[in-house]
């Protein structure tokens, strides 16, 4: 089916991650991805998905070392620790209200994402209690899968076939997958573009580790946004709703790139693992 090109991980929400050449992987996910977020007193966890009250996280880096220390390299270049209460200060200064790092999610926390305007950028039936905050942006409120950072899937996957066929289709985008913040990038050679649409709900095998491949992933704005270097790219969304709206369980047709996936079997990936289909349930 392919084979893994890039793997990654964002040890902190929203914040640019690190690139591996492997990763143990358990029920949770990739080790060390998404194990932290930066949460202000409302409980509201920051998420790029609200760009103008989030945004300038994707400013900073966040790595995992050997020891499990999670550092966060500021826009500065200056690099603290998790816990360190210098980062929350630093942090809060930066995004210009009181926030702290956190390991832990609120039973309570709330997720707020802009609502685009193109069509297939979100569910008819939540662009509906839409409202608009304090920063003049129309959001929706929502919550992460309990208990973690996820806003949804453990491991997300992104396919070079769709990558490609997209810049070919839109060649005035630019679809790196860094935008798309993948864990998994495979190269699928030649296979058809949204080739990972016909995965869901099949098992794939990475490496020693088993997957189910659940959805195609909805996308948000985050992937217009500029990245490290890459800069913003504000029709990118667009053209994947132009492109690629399909079903996404009962919510209607949205704007898909990638798909998520539960881990069956925890085991070690690495770059250049293949990637090949399991048969049974």
């Amino acid at each position: 089916m392919g084979t893994v090109t890039a793997l990654c991980r964002y040890p902190v929400k929203s914040m640019l991650g690190e690139t591996l050449l492997s990763a143990a992987v358990t029920h949770a996910g990739l080790t060390g991805d998404r194990t932290h977020a930066v949460l202000d007193d409302t409980g509201t966890i920051g998420s790029a998905k609200h760009p103008r009250k989030w945004g300038r996280l994707l400013d900073c880096r966040s790595r995992s070392t050997d020891e499990d220390v999670v550092q966060v390299e500021l826009p500065d270049g200056a690099i603290l620790v998790a816990g360190d209460p210098e980062l929350d200060v630093r942090l809060s200064k930066l995004l210009g209200r009181q926030v702290c790092v956190s390991a832990s999610a609120p039973s309570d926390s709330i997720l707020e994402r802009a609502v685009p305007e193109y069509e297939g950028g979100v569910p008819d039936v939540v662009r509906a209690t839409a409202s608009v905050d304090g920063t003049g942006e129309e959001i929706t409120v929502g919550s992460v899968a309990a208990g973690t950072f996820f806003d949804f899937g453990r491991v997300h996957l992104v396919t070079t076939s769709s990558l490609e066929g997209l810049r070919a289709r839109c060649p005035d985008s630019d679809f790196d997958p860094r935008r798309f913040r993948p864990n998994l990038v495979v190269d699928t050679g030649g296979q058809e573009d949204f080739v990972e649409d016909t995965w869901v709900n099949r098992r794939v095998r990475v490496g020693e580790a088993l997957f189910r491949v659940v959805v195609p992933t909805p996308r948000c704005v985050v992937p217009t946004l500029g990245h490290d270097e890459l800069g913003a790219d504000p029709g990118i969304m667009g053209a994947i709703a132009r492109e690629h709206r399909i079903p996404v369980f009962d919510l209607g047709r949205l704007a898909c790139l990638g798909v998520y996936l539960d881990v069956v079997e925890p085991g070690t990936v690495r770059v250049g693992d293949s990637v090949t289909r399991q048969d049974g349930p």
